[in-house]
């Protein structure tokens, strides 16, 4: 069995990781999300005249809720007492394009960069449902990770 298998035990089942021996430190976690939409459907959110509303308001609440659940999504995170999440949406109307931006922390012995993805990709999520009454062809173009802090790894960034 390889050692670097971490979500593995040694008859190679998947396991949840035992971080009880691990340091309690403090953890943050930022990512993003994407949606490509039409610059006239961008104006619309940017305006907050969509149809079903504050698009933007309604998925940063959203991507909140989906960060405290992440457990319960990811079958083996750890659940885990944040201390923060938040959730920022920006929008180029000209490009078509809405950013979600989404931060977790907590102090504790594992990251929080599934709880920001989960909250970046639920935020996206419900962009394309609150717009797709008027664009079809939304699309969630990606999520990613941009940067952690905490741990053994300590801080990483995307280049």
């Amino acid at each position: 069995m390889t050692p670097d298998l971490t979500h593995l035990d040694e008859s190679g089942r998947a396991r949840m990781v035992d971080v009880g021996d691990k340091p309690t430190t403090e953890r943050r976690a930022v990512a993003r999300a994407m949606v490509r939409v039409s610059p006239s459907t961008a104006a619309k959110v940017l305006a907050g005249d969509a149809p079903k509303g504050d698009v933007l308001g309604v998925a940063r609440i959203a991507g909140i809720q989906a960060a405290k659940r992440t457990a319960e999504l990811i079958p083996l995170c750890h659940p885990l007492p944040l201390s923060f999440v938040g959730v920022d949406g920006e929008v180029d109307a000209d490009a078509g394009e809405i950013v979600l931006t989404a931060e977790a922390r907590t102090t504790g012995q594992t990251g929080v960069e599934m709880e920001a993805l989960t909250a970046a990709s639920v935020a996206a999520l419900t962009v394309y449902d609150m717009v797709k009454g008027i664009e079809r062809g939304a699309e969630i173009a990606s999520v990613q990770l941009l940067e952690k802090s905490g741990g053994k790894s300590g801080e990483w960034r995307r280049g």
